[in-house]
């Protein structure tokens, strides 16, 4: 009866999960073995593929392109090291933002967290391309920062904020605040409030409080955050369009410009294995060592 019940809650389980799995077999690992079979494809002469194992797509963003066909070009590396810096550049705007305001939310009485939370998810009902609009009213030369900076006498000319690292940095914080503030505030409001009252009755000044008690329980947190935020960021190709122009290539633009333009799709589909590498490789380090905590507790 045992093995009856243990077999009958296991055909429940799997019947639960079935459709997710069929789901995500469908549309996500399904799209994902067509990218990798494309990255390593011929690009046709007009547009779409000719099936032969090409791997000078990626000798093209790596080095070992044959210099006839393909050319290895150092700026495929240079957008790549861009995209990168950009997207750690955005991970700790969000976090200086996020981690004290966090702290200052869990304070506030029920009403006034929901209130916050409520204004801090606002953003997500509204479309991005109509907030990064008014990011670009805000940013051109004659806009409400430069006007606001000239009346009250910082500048005595338009600085050139638009289609700069600086307006594509501020455009990702502002979309990306939301995914880095819910799991730091999730990681604070677990923190039990007796090891800090512990910690002050040991002795221990606020800074060592900090640093060993919450700084360490929130970490899970920050963690999820940051890797919430870098890893759209890296991809990103919307906020750099509006406000990087043609300035502020990130390798998102190229994966757009190689599928829609250049009608290059087994290059553009190299550029997008080449990003889903990376965070593969950051979430199963992240995973790894969740899964190497777990087992020391």
């Amino acid at each position: 009866m045992k093995i009856l019940g243990a077999s009958r809650k296991q055909l429940m389980l799997l019947a639960l999960l079935a459709p997710t799995s069929l789901f995500l077999l469908i549309f996500f690992v399904g799209p994902m073995l067509i990218m990798l079979t494309y990255s390593f494809l011929e690009p046709g002469l007009y547009g779409g593929v000719e099936w032969n194992f090409y791997h000078w797509n990626y000798g093209r963003v790596f080095g070992w392109a044959d210099g006839f066909y393909e050319e290895f070009d150092t700026v495929y590396l240079e957008i790549l090291l861009r995209s990168v810096g950009l997207a750690v550049a955005t991970v700790f705007c969000t976090l200086f933002i996020c981690y004290p305001v966090a702290f200052w939310v869990s304070t506030l009485s029920p009403k006034k967290k929901a209130l916050c939370i409520f204004l801090i998810t606002l953003p997500f009902f509204a479309s991005m391309v109509v907030r990064l609009y008014a990011w670009v009213l805000i940013l051109r030369n004659s806009g409400f920062a430069n006007q606001f900076l000239e009346l009250t006498g910082f500048i005595s000319e338009p600085l050139n904020l638009m289609f700069s690292g600086t307006a594509v940095i501020i455009g990702m914080v502002y979309i990306f605040i939301p995914f880095m503030f819910l799991p730091i505030y999730s990681s604070v409001e677990k923190l039990d409030k007796s090891l800090l009252q512990a910690s002050e009755d040991l002795g221990a000044t606020p800074f060592i409080t900090f640093r060993k008690v919450i700084f360490p329980l929130t970490l899970p947190g920050i963690v999820a955050g940051c890797i919430l935020v870098f890893i759209p960021s890296l991809g990103n190709f919307v906020v750099p369009d509006l406000l990087g122009g043609a300035k502020v290539l990130m390798i998102g633009n190229m994966i757009e410009q190689q599928f829609l333009y250049a009608r290059n799709w087994p290059f553009g589909a190299t550029l997008s294995m080449v990003i889903i590498f990376m965070m593969m490789i950051i979430l199963s380090i992240y995973l790894y060592k969740s899964a190497k905590q777990q087992a020391a507790l």
